[in-house]
């Protein structure tokens, strides 16, 4: 078939239960905005396909995938599509699986790889990615010399969303495999899960502790507050370093890089190396006592004062709004 002018290639995030991640309306939506989006759905059950053609997809290309083998198949079913489509470029979330599927594409096809970017564009050249770089104090944009870029997108950055296409094209992908040597996965024992917060990674609220919490039982306050937001839990290196959290929750240069729509920052003081991991957020709230902490040069609102008094009256007001 004839793939639309200017065709964009984006990989849906596919998560265990078959249906499509929540990064899929933002990245068909940053494709919307430099070209005409055309999904990727691999090993994704019906509802995935429905969910990538209801947020803007031209064409849905499907493929077989293998619950037992890792990212290899996802990365054949990737070239194929590569391939067949000719795209411009090839959007692929900034998850853990989405940076493996693409270094590894990448790599096989020779394109040139742009990580965690924060926006897309395109000019007379072609299209180019846009980063948060030095700590978030400046934005760049790169763009490669040859070939279709491959950009991985972090996740709650874009805000640009798709309009749904009337009768989007849905084809089966013919892929043949690479043989590539890959990882396989077993059955994995897993703790029951006693929490309904969203995952750190692509939340669109954020509540986050710091050290100024003082200590692993006084950290629950930030647990507390996040879960009155129905927000996602991060914390400092620092908080982390003490004990307080495990380390997955780290947000900051060394952790987790989120975009929120709201980011609560509770006891950070907002060294660069955690505003780097946040600053991007569209609202950034600051409790502190500390006046002259740094948090306060990103931050929308500021609060100087004790966290252990201000966060309880906050925590009963959004509660009371509840009822």
């Amino acid at each position: 078939m004839a793939y639309p002018e200017k065709s964009i290639l984006v990989l849906v995030d596919v998560d265990p239960s078959g249906d499509a991640a929540s990064s899929t309306a933002a990245l068909l939506g940053a494709a919307s905005t430099i070209g005409a989006p055309v999904a990727l759905v691999v090993g994704g059950s019906q509802a995935a396909t429905d969910a990538a053609a209801a947020a803007g997809a031209q064409v849905v290309l499907t493929a077989a995938g293998d619950a037992s083998s890792l990212t290899v198949p996802v990365v054949d079913a990737l070239q194929a599509a590569y391939r067949q489509v000719q795209p411009d470029a090839v959007l692929i979330s900034n998850s853990i699986a989405g940076r493996d599927a693409a270094g590894r594409f990448a790599v096989r096809e020779k394109l040139a790889l742009a990580v965690d970017v924060v926006g897309v564009s395109r000019d007379d050249e072609g299209v180019t990615a846009q980063h948060s770089v030095y700590g978030g104090s400046y934005l760049t944009d790169s763009a490669p010399t040859f070939g279709a870029p491959v950009i991985t997108v972090r996740q709650g950055a874009v805000d640009a969303r798709a309009e749904a296409v009337a009768s989007p094209v849905v084809e089966e992908l013919s892929v043949t495999a690479s043989g590539a040597a890959a990882a396989t996965a077993g059955e994995i024992a897993a703790e029951a899960k006693t929490s309904s917060r969203p995952e750190l990674r692509g939340a669109t609220r954020v509540v986050s502790g710091g050290r100024g919490l003082g200590s692993k039982e006084k950290f629950v306050l930030v647990e507390q507050l996040a879960d009155a937001l129905g927000a996602a839990v991060g914390a400092s290196r620092a908080a982390v370093d003490a004990g307080y959290i495990p380390y997955a929750h780290q947000v900051g240069q060394t952790g987790v890089s989120v975009s929120p729509q709201l980011y609560v920052a509770l006891g950070i003081s907002g060294a660069i190396q955690h505003r780097a991991g946040m600053q991007t957020a569209k609202t950034i709230v600051a409790i502190n006592k500390d006046g002259d902490a740094p948090i306060f040069d990103v931050a929308d609102f500021g609060i100087v004062g004790d966290v252990f008094t201000i966060v309880p009256q906050l925590i009963e007001a959004l509660e009371a709004r509840k009822k």
